[in-house]
């Protein structure tokens, strides 16, 4: 049960185990400086705000000469495309910074080791990672046109794979532990995809779906019927009463219609009058359906049953109460099954118990959960009892909160603690990260405990080996746009810098230093923009500036020192930092590349925390559907130890 490996280990680590793994990736993570620039210390914001600028700042000289001669889409591919050990040995161990660019125009040594460095610590993507079995295949069991309904290409390739594994791992459990799982629990289940999927053939699993708004279980509720899942309501209305109730006359059946009018076979519900002054309300005949999550054609076909929701932490049982000891309470001792009384003489027969319901088996899913809620599922492994297992695909790092304080270092930043920096910072969350005692009590040669910011978390969800020429371009000009925009806000005083330095610089070797720290802008949030406006940079500006004088905090400001910026103006700064395109295009580059050490730290905080659990059998972690269609495709699993 499981891959060999509990983690989907880089090639640099092949042969080597996950303990060895995880120590080098804590160490790389507190050790280097240009890391942690690249990872939490630098926004584009701040760009253009600063005196020597970022790009200055954070990169070693010979890495910005070699940088400024190559193109981005080939910058991109030395990053993470390019096989690096074809380049000759002579040139990588040992050899002075500058021969590199004498021969044929290599990267800088440092560039090269950097490079080498963050790959090796980036966890491996591809999917699978262990010998494919026959239930558990690239191809995954094709959903129905029926269930694929709502869902986009990148929804059916997530959601075929992710039931298939899910499957599978239940089958497994039931194996090798004799544990049958009888209810999956969705944990956010938003639109139901998944649920739906394995609530389907050819799964036919039960599922609770947990969710905490309730027009998404509204919208649910309308897939399944599509599904087939369960039958479409069927209303039928009696138009002419209902007509002459709207216009306030009195309606009077003629008697053949009440003849051939069978009572029995309908229930009369009334309906909310639309007439405030109307005494008799029209009525609406509905067809009595079985209710939902029950199969209308087969007992065998698996159900769903919704409970609106608000997960705060990984306490279920006010769920598991309502949901199952009403149904225990249902079947008694001297019930069968099905809740039928059972023959006197079976009563108490120790056979019996063979027609009485299985305890509940659960293993808890969740597709995608934003920022905590894996964490709240992972900690309902151990706070509930009839969890067997969880299996759970995480994504959104930037809403996870922080569980430690704010260190008594300073931190290697090259931008002021924003408010939002600060707020998350102080949040001291016990549901944030890190999850795991080791890394909370980690010490380095800065303090103890790990900690990634908002911004270094924000930048883990990029997805950088999926960009392409065109959609590369796209971004790259909205940042070098909004970057620009700040440096016009802080020439004409709509924000200031800060007093207090909080900011590391780079010198010759980009290792960065404690002294000449800066203090970055105030943040101004702009949100996104008509697609016209990303025609040129003047479009842009007029844009931004419309939306933000309608601003309620900002918008008698931007009025007031904006107002009469000419076109001229602000076209001669698009023509004054349009070199600098590149670089802001070179560094975020490098801040998402370098942001997979971010994600793989917070996967395995996750790992770390299972794995420190005592009723943990066994836990892992492994890729489940293509990261070219969904880059966020690591699932955690923990298993219980069978009772």
């Amino acid at each position: 049960m499981g891959p060999d490996n509990p983690l989907p280990l880089p090639s640099a680590f092949v042969g080597k185990s996950a303990e060895e793994f995880t120590d080098s990736l804590l160490n790389l993570t507190t050790s280097s400086t240009l890391l942690q620039n690249l990872c939490g210390g630098v926004h584009v914001l701040d760009f253009f705000a600063k005196e020597p600028d970022l790009y200055s700042s954070v990169l070693p000289k010979t890495w910005r000469e070699w940088f400024k001669k190559q193109s981005i889409m080939d910058i991109l591919d030395v990053l993470m495309r390019k096989d690096l050990p074809h380049i000759p040995s002579k040139i990588c161990d040992g050899c002075l910074e500058n021969r590199s660019q004498e021969n044929e125009g290599l990267p800088p040594l440092s560039l090269i080791e950097y490079i080498r460095d963050i790959r090796a610590h980036s966890l491996a993507r591809e999917f699978p990672t262990r010998p494919v079995k026959q239930s558990h295949s690239k191809q995954g069991n094709p959903l129905s046109r029926d269930v694929v309904v709502g869902m986009k290409i990148k929804k059916i390739e997530e959601v075929s794979h992710f039931a298939c594994y899910v499957n599978q791992l239940t089958t497994e459990l039931a194996a090798t532990q004799g544990t049958k799982i009888t209810h999956l629990v969705d944990f956010g289940s938003g639109q139901n995809y998944l649920g739906r999927a394995l609530a389907s053939e050819p799964y036919n699993r039960n599922v609770i779906a947990l969710e905490s708004k309730p027009h998404n279980i509204i919208g649910a509720k309308k897939y399944d019927e599509t599904a087939r899942l369960t039958e479409k309501s069927v209303i039928v209305r009696d138009k002419k009463r209902f007509r002459a109730e709207q216009q306030g006359l009195t309606y009077t059946p003629k008697e053949s219609m009440r003849k051939n009018f069978d009572p029995d076979s309908y229930n009369v519900v009334p309906s909310p009058s639309r007439m405030t002054n109307t005494s008799t309300e029209p009525l609406l005949l509905r067809k009595e359906m079985p209710p939902l999550g029950t199969s209308a054609s087969s007992e065998d076909r698996g159900s769903i049953q919704y409970i609106e929701f608000l997960i705060k932490d990984g306490d279920l049982e006010p769920v598991l109460q309502k949901t199952f000891d009403q149904s225990s309470r249902d079947t008694s001792d001297s019930n069968d099954a099905n809740g039928f009384p059972l023959p006197q003489e079976l009563a108490h027969d120790p056979a019996s118990k063979l027609l009485r319901p299985i305890p509940p088996h659960l293993l808890i899913i969740s597709l995608h959960s934003c920022g905590n809620l894996v964490h709240h599922g992972l900690r309902a492994l151990l706070l509930n009892p009839r969890v067997a297992a969880v299996a759970l695909v995480g994504c959104c790092y930037n809403l996870v909160t922080e569980r430690l304080s704010p260190p008594t270092y300073k931190l290697p930043s090259l931008r002021t603690r924003t408010p939002r920096l600060e707020q998350t910072s102080t949040a001291c969350d016990p549901h944030g990260f890190p999850m795991s005692e080791r890394l909370c009590k980690y010490e380095h040669a800065r303090g103890k405990g790990i900690r990634l910011n908002i911004t270094a978390r924000m930048m883990a969800v990029q997805a950088p080996q999926n960009w392409g020429a065109d959609d590369s371009e796209r971004f790259f000009t909205r940042h070098f746009y909004r970057a620009l925009l700040q440096r016009i806000f802080l020439d004409y005083g709509v924000v200031e810098m800060p007093g207090g330095r909080d900011g590391v610089g780079a010198g010759e070797d980009g290792e960065g230093n404690e002294e000449g720290r800066q203090s970055s802008t105030s943040p101004i949030i702009l949100g996104s923009l008509k697609k016209s406006c990303y025609v040129s940079f003047l479009a842009y500006v007029r844009g931004a500036l419309d939306k933000l004088s309608t601003d309620s905090e900002f918008g008698r400001l931007i009025q007031e020192k904006l107002g009469r910026i000419s076109d001229e103006e602000i076209q001669e700064y698009g023509r004054a930092f349009q070199d600098k395109k590149h670089e802001i295009s070179v560094l975020w580059s490098l801040m998402a590349f370098s942001a997979g050490v971010v994600e793989a730290v917070m996967v395995v905080d996750r790992w770390l925390f299972l794995k420190e659990q005592e009723c943990v059998e066994r836990c892992w972690v492994e890729p489940v559907f293509s990261y070219r269609q969904s880059p966020r495709n690591l699932v955690v699993v923990g298993v219980k130890k069978p009772v």
